[in-house]
């Protein structure tokens, strides 16, 4: 069964570090790109970092580059959001996203984490 299983989340004061995990399984992690997600009460999903399968440069929401890295490690089937000097801003529910296929002749595939609550206040 396929799985994107999110820790790391918590309450974190303003200019604090946290760093997010992805685990993944039941599928051929290194075929899919990676993206985390954030969404806030009333807002759309906003995109904040994604990186490819292979070959391809990471791309980041302006509000987060330069304080936010992805990077991923596809030995372990983990994906990871580094997020450092964290805002109150920042302040949102975080979610695992995986697309890909399994094959050239597969159609492409979507999943989603559970999502993981980030909250920074003092």
């Amino acid at each position: 069964q396929v799985q994107l299983v999110e820790s790391g989340g918590g309450l974190v004061q303003p200019g604090g570090s946290l760093r997010l995990s992805c685990a993944a399984s039941g599928f051929t992690f290194s075929r899919y790109a990676m993206t985390w997600y954030r969404q806030v009460p009333g807002k759309d999903h906003e995109l904040v970092a994604t990186m490819p399968s292979a070959d391809g440069s990471t791309n980041y929401a302006d509000s987060v580059k330069g304080r936010f890295t992805i990077s991923r490690d596809n030995a372990r089937n983990t994906v990871y959001l580094q997020m450092n000097s964290l805002k109150p801003e920042d302040t949102a529910v975080y979610y695992c996203n995986a697309v890909g296929r399994e094959s050239t002749w597969a159609r492409t595939s979507h999943y989603w984490g559970q999502g993981t609550q980030v909250t920074v206040s003092s």
